[in-house]
């Protein structure tokens, strides 16, 4: 199974928990209040059945009179208890909608923080699960159980105190009575938290499987792997099935005992409360109140118990989401790029999002030359498995302006030094340094400022397009966006209904040339003074390809360029050629002087154009 994303502790979930109420904390003190009238309110109704069973059972003076007056007393408080208790919910929901906002909105900004070396390498299914899937479980239970178990609570505690005042005898009976309810819910709690967390993290390795599954698709069936995914998927069913079964074993136990005790307190009573009547120690009206509190306190807390199970698995989707303050922001462990690791699309989407966040700058600006900043590479070592380095002492320079194409067979380490250039991964030894800086230590707004990384996944936000591309310079103008938009070849700006207010998504869709049409526009207003090109255009087809290459062609233009060439022709136009061979840099030249020297690159030029058709030649 994947790796598993931190886990928030309780010293951390309580911390984050509190700093939420203060954050509204004047919902949270008129809901008390207000929740505490209601309570109070609603003791006064059985307190004044009882008044009239004493006064009809004394029959003196006048009765009926008395009763009516008594009666119509329970009645009005009855409403202001209804009318409070409605009032209460009203605030308790709103503050749970507030909350619930904050939540994701938290969860949204911590994943966006994330520099893109490190929210690149996150498992997908996992962040998609606390994204989606706990996050909403937290929002629920803030908009709904919240202010439902706060009322219970309150009118619980009232009705214990008030059912002690009226007689301590009859109160302490009832509470006994309590006693196997208690020891259930403590027997459920001691155990829950650990059976929620594995059935929440199942559910993310089951999302994982099946999102890398989807996205590898094609590899699977080029590659025959059908029978073997299909065994990895059950398997991470069967053990989501057997984690929330784990969960549902432990209801059986809390509801069963949880109904027959929230019944024993009012049994009791009438059972104690009669034998005292018996004997003249207390009078009918107070065995009747007792026993109407007490039947009044199986309401709320039946509404605990029916909560409890959804609290448990709200506090583990709390500490889930939680969990993501506690990624490190400088290192991810990490993990080869397999089908079962490879970003999904919406984590391709946080990555790229994650590269135009704002961070406070912990390092010091760099270069002051602007777009003429040198890249330099020295001894540099990278391996994804900690085991074995896929690139192996590569020392680079790259000047200003230059445009470097990298080549090499499959394998060779060439997409592995564009991330390391691009600041997404960090050499284990050695550096990868701008202007002396070294780049995966940049603030992701001073990153796309030097370096920009395009490949062949773009994401496209439902949202407008002038937000879609705010993303990359949240100051541009609509002059600007248009331009940018101009720049890349994007007439079809004109056709759109509502032009840069058109919702993605909603009022039209983007294919595959115009999204990455829009994705080059985000390029040209962060302006960087150098561009990475890995396979930009290698899932288009032919005709849409042509048509983004010659986007392209408009962002390189003055900007320093590293291509990872895949085609020879590429390599041919570029100023210097870098042959990698089995993660090393083996020969640096310009095409001319590579080809006269007969080595890796001479040899592949000529097999590659005797391979080539006559026409092509």
């Amino acid at each position: 199974m994947s790796r598993q994303l931190p886990v928030g502790g309780g010293a951390e979930i309580r911390a984050a928990a509190m700093g939420d109420l203060r954050a509204d904390r004047g919902a949270v003190v008129g809901l008390v209040l207000v929740n505490g009238l209601a309570a109070a309110a609603g003791l006064i109704g059985p307190w004044l059945v009882g008044r009239i069973i004493d006064t009809i059972r004394a029959g003196s003076g006048d009765v009926l009179s008395t009763v009516d007056r008594l009666a119509f007393g329970a009645l009005l408080f009855t409403v202001v208890q209804t009318v409070l208790s409605w009032w209460a919910l009203k605030i308790g929901y709103r503050f749970g909608e507030r909350t619930a906002a904050r939540v994701r909105e938290r969860f949204l900004q911590r994943t966006l923080a994330l520099p893109p070396r490190v929210a690149d390498q996150l498992p997908a299914g996992d962040l998609i699960t606390r994204g989606s899937t706990d996050a909403s479980l937290v929002a629920m239970v803030l908009r709904y159980a919240l202010p439902e178990v706060l009322v219970a609570t309150v009118h619980a505690l009232f009705l214990i105190v008030a059912v002690l005042v009226l007689d301590p005898r009859l109160g302490l009976c009832g509470l006994l009575c309590l006693i196997g309810g208690g020891a259930a819910v403590r027997w459920y709690l001691r155990r829950a938290r650990p059976v929620y967390l594995a059935a929440a993290a199942s559910q993310a390795d089951l999302a994982d499987v099946v999102a890398s599954t989807a996205k590898g698709a094609r590899t699977i069936e080029v590659l025959g792997l059908e029978e073997r995914r299909t065994e990895v998927t059950e398997a991470a069913i069967a053990e989501a099935r057997s984690a929330r079964l784990g969960a549902l074993w432990l209801r059986t136990v809390l509801f069963p005992w949880s109904e027959v005790s929230l019944a024993l307190p009012a049994v009791g009573v009438l059972l104690v409360g009669g034998a005292l009547y018996a004997n003249g120690s207390v009078s009918l009206g107070v065995v009747v109140t007792a026993t109407l509190y007490l039947r009044q306190l199986v309401g709320p807390l039946n509404t605990l118990m029916l909560w409890i199970e959804q609290l448990q698995g709200a506090v583990a989707s709390y500490a889930r989401v939680e969990g993501i303050a506690d990624i490190p922001a400088t290192d991810a462990p990490r993990t080869a790029p397999t089908a079962e690791t490879t970003a999904t699309a919406a984590t391709t989407a946080v990555a790229e999002t994650a590269a135009v966040a704002e961070t406070p700058a912990a390092v010091e600006s760099v270069g002051s030359e602007g777009h003429g900043d040198r890249i330099r590479v020295d001894g540099a070592h990278y391996s994804y498995t900690g085991v074995r380095d896929v690139l192996r002492g590569i020392d680079l320079l790259v000047q200003p302006g230059e445009r470097l194409a990298i080549v090499g067979t499959s394998g060779a380490g060439k997409s592995t030094l564009a991330r390391l250039l691009a600041g997404l991964d960090r050499p284990h030894t050695g550096s990868v340094t701008i202007a002396g800086t070294a780049v995966a230590d940049l603030p992701p707004d001073q990153l796309r400022e030097h370096v920009v990384l395009i490949t062949q996944d773009h994401h496209v936000f439902h949202d407008t397009v002038r937000d879609n591309l705010l993303i990359a310079r949240p100051d541009a103008s609509d002059e600007e966006l248009v331009d940018a938009l101009r720049a890349v070849g994007a007439s079809w700006l004109d056709d759109l209904p509502d032009g840069l207010d058109t919702e993605i998504g909603s009022d039209t869709n983007l294919d595959g040339a115009r999204a990455q049409q829009l994705s080059l526009a985000r390029v040209v207003l962060a302006d960087p003074h150098t561009l990475i090109l890995d396979e930009a255009t290698a899932l288009l087809d032919p005709k849409t390809a042509r048509q983004t290459e010659q986007s392209l062609a408009a962002v390189l233009r003055g900007r320093t360029v590293i291509a990872i060439a895949h085609r020879l022709q590429t390599a041919h136009d570029a100023d210097r050629i870098a042959v990698m061979e089995a993660g090393e840099l083996v020969e640096l030249g310009t095409h001319h002087e590579l080809v006269t020297a007969g080595g890796v690159y001479g040899q592949l030029w000529r097999r590659w154009h005797t391979d080539l058709p006559p026409n092509n030649q």
